[in-house]
């Protein structure tokens, strides 16, 4: 055990990880990035297949982004937001609403993809009490939900193993089923959109007690990659305004070209009410989020001091001029590279290279939207039956992966794979058979 590792297991807490497990394993420690790979104390290099947990787009060392981090630590590193206005942030909003849905016109600064859909969930609320309809308080939610760890976002949650200890602490909502075509079963081979009546079922008995409904659009991301059919984000767009329901689309991990275009709302003209976003925002280099709203959610919050309409919520680093910094550079770089554009070739690279995963013995299925994938594995194939969760199968195949010098993570029995944006059409097929011998070895 090398000293940091031995530092690490004695002073840090790691996010969503069983410490007993952690301190008496080994573990490997990060020391630099080049381009799409990770470097490990000893020297070894692997590719960076989930971008650092989807923040990465255009590699470590990024030379324009480090040099406009740079560039503004020669100003300041930070200057509050309340009662202040700043160069960076002022600018960067300015081109996030250029890019942004149709209809998005305000941009609300945070400090991470939670604090972005809390703020949302604060806003669509606080916005039905300025207009005068005071019962519109509940809010609607796919079943398997996750939008972030704070008690608010954790109520829009639905991922019992992350909340159910919290449940006294939280606020009811209204759960909808999760439209996963792998999993649902009601529709076969033609999907009948139940999934959308249910939705209305509910919009259609409850609307005049409905704020908002809450949702990641087209992936369900932290429940496993779970992929919704064509058409339906278009139609909970249509129901909600049809029941005049606000709109939330929690874009943190699928925003900034995750799924080919810049954002998922795109694909099927969507125009959300609120979005949020994180993760991308920065390109993996520094802590920060934003919530977009229409005028006329922004426009409920104006009046006289005294009618104490204002939005009482905010974070010592809002706005965070570095970091806005980095989001500008970030921009700079999908417009220069045309980063966009250049997606399609590699998409279909990714699903190409996952043909063969479906030979591999206990793959039940496999999944793709843009540069999202991902392998979910399966005990019994035919009958759908998963793995027991003490038998850690996909969590095997990413240990194993590392082997081949590739990082990937699971979620539950999914494996995961989500390369950087900037990685090349060479690099995605070296990735894949990385990870197509990894699950050989495992399962095959």
């Amino acid at each position: 055990m090398n000293e940091i590792e031995r530092k690490d297991k004695q002073y840090v807490w790691h996010p969503f990880a069983q410490m007993k497990e952690w301190v008496a394993n080994p573990q490997m420690v990060i020391e630099a990035g080049e381009g799409v790979k990770l470097i490990d104390t000893e020297g070894n290099s692997y590719y960076d297949g989930v971008s650092s947990l989807w923040v990465n787009m255009h590699g470590h060392r990024k030379q324009e982004i480090d040099q406009a981090i740079i560039d503004q630590l020669g100003k300041i590193a930070h200057t509050t937001m309340l009662g202040l206005a700043s160069v960076p942030a002022s600018e960067f909003a300015e081109q996030l609403i250029q890019i942004a849905p149709a209809g998005l016109k305000k941009v609300f600064y945070s400090d991470d993809g939670s604090t972005a859909v809390e703020v949302a969930i604060k806003m669509a609320y606080q916005y039905w009490q300025h207009i005068g309809q005071p019962n519109k308080q509940k809010f609607i939610t796919l079943a398997q939900a996750y939008h972030g760890d704070t008690l608010g976002t954790v109520s829009v949650g639905g991922i019992d193993v992350f909340h159910r200890i919290f449940k006294p602490l939280l606020f009811e909502t209204i759960q909808v089923p999760s439209p996963s075509c792998y999993h649902c079963g009601a529709c076969s081979e033609n999907c009948g959109m139940a999934c959308l009546a249910a939705l209305e079922k509910v919009l259609a008995e409850q609307h005049d007690e409905i704020a908002a409904m809450v949702i990641e659009p087209l992936v369900q991301a932290a429940a496993g990659m779970l992929m919704q059919p064509q058409g339906y984000i278009r139609g909970v767009r249509d129901l909600t305004k049809k029941y005049n329901v606000l709109l939330i689309v929690d874009e943190v991990a699928t925003g900034f070209g995750r799924t080919g275009k810049m954002f998922a709302c795109e694909h099927e003209q969507v125009e959300p009410d609120l979005m949020t976003v994180s993760k991308g925002i920065t390109a993996g280099y520094l802590p920060l989020a934003a919530t977009f709203t229409t005028q006329a959610i922004y426009d409920a919050f104006l009046g006289e001091y005294s009618d104490y309409k204002t939005f009482y919520h905010g974070h010592s680093y809002t706005g965070n001029p570095l970091a806005c910094a980095a989001g500008l550079a970030n921009l700079e770089v999908f417009r220069k590279e045309q980063v966009i554009e250049g997606l399609t070739s590699k998409v279909e690279i990714i699903r190409q290279g996952l043909e063969k995963f479906k030979q591999v013995p206990h793959v039940g299925d496999v999944r793709q939207c843009g540069m999202i994938a991902a392998v979910e594995l399966m005990q019994d194939v035919a009958g759908k039956i998963p793995f027991k969760p003490e038998q850690r199968t996909a969590a095997k195949v990413c240990l194993t992966a590392r082997k081949y010098g590739i990082i990937i993570r699971n979620i539950g029995d999914v494996i995961v794979f989500m390369p950087p944006l900037a990685s090349t059409t060479a690099e995605i097929n070296d990735m894949i058979d990385r990870i197509y011998r990894a699950l050989q070895e495992v399962v095959g």
